[in-house]
């Protein structure tokens, strides 16, 4: 698949990991930052919003493709091969999207398991606003971002500790992951990106329900990191099945 983010924010949420865990399926670690005084370990979710251009199968030209808007949540994740390498990578939580067809098309493709949300996306005088109001209500969303004054600075209670280290989490991260467990694999599927140079901003967060609601209800995530980009042309490789291990099936 190929497509071109006209943006793409991301909102990095920081939890206690073992809150986390259980979210990680056979085969997969979550990918984890220590801070603080008391060491503590954290791992992290990330709330994503994209507003995506001439989607469409690698191979088509642009103009055979649609415009989408897609928010999702995901896990920071490692996934270990048997010669030692680990990939980094998003686990899926969540997808939302704003049309039927992709809902259909993205959930005939890919193990996304799009639902379908009303989304709302605009640039105002630099301000890029984004509104999410979802089918079962587990997943609104109503952030404002800064434009103007990026870099920004870490947000107040981030456990970041400098802008380096936050962006070891800006996701999206190469890989996406998603374990099928009938086969007990891990379906790897690599993305592909040009001129990836996302800039930390400054974000308002009016709305959020993610966290109120499933496994994360009752949590009390904090605002570890947000970050944007623009004009990127972006693409996903086929998926690729692995067993638990590591290694290619």
């Amino acid at each position: 698949m190929r497509t071109y983010f006209a943006h793409s924010l991301v909102l990095t949420y920081a939890l206690p990991a073992p809150v986390l865990r259980p979210l990680v399926p056979p085969g997969l670690d979550l990918d984890t930052y220590r801070a603080g005084e008391h060491d503590v370990e954290y791992g992290f979710v990330a709330a994503a919003l994209v507003d995506t251009r001439s989607l469409r199968p690698a191979g088509l030209p642009a103009r055979l493709g649609r415009d989408f808007l897609l928010t999702g949540y995901r896990v920071f994740t490692r996934f270990r091969t048997p010669g030692g390498r680990t990939m980094r990578g998003l686990r899926i939580l969540r997808s939302d999207t704003d049309t039927r067809l992709m809902r259909w098309g993205g959930n005939l493709l890919t193990r996304y398991n799009y639902r379908l949300a009303h989304i709302g996306s605009r640039v105002t005088d630099g301000t890029l606003e984004f509104r999410v109001d979802s089918g079962d209500g587990h997943a609104d969303l109503e952030v404002a971002a800064d434009l103007r004054t990026a870099p920004a600075p870490l947000p107040p209670h981030s456990p970041f500790a400098d802008a380096r280290a936050a962006r070891r989490f800006a996701g999206p991260l190469p890989y996406t992951f998603e374990y099928e467990p009938q086969t007990r694999s891990v379906i790897v599927v690599k993305a592909f990106r040009t001129q990836w140079d996302p800039q930390p901003v400054s974000v308002d967060v009016r709305r959020l329900t993610f966290f109120d609601h499933g496994p994360l209800a009752g949590t009390d995530p904090v605002l570890a990191n947000a970050f944007h980009v623009a004009d990127v042309d972006y693409g996903w490789h086929r998926g690729v099945r692995r067993t638990q291990s590591g290694g290619v099936r």
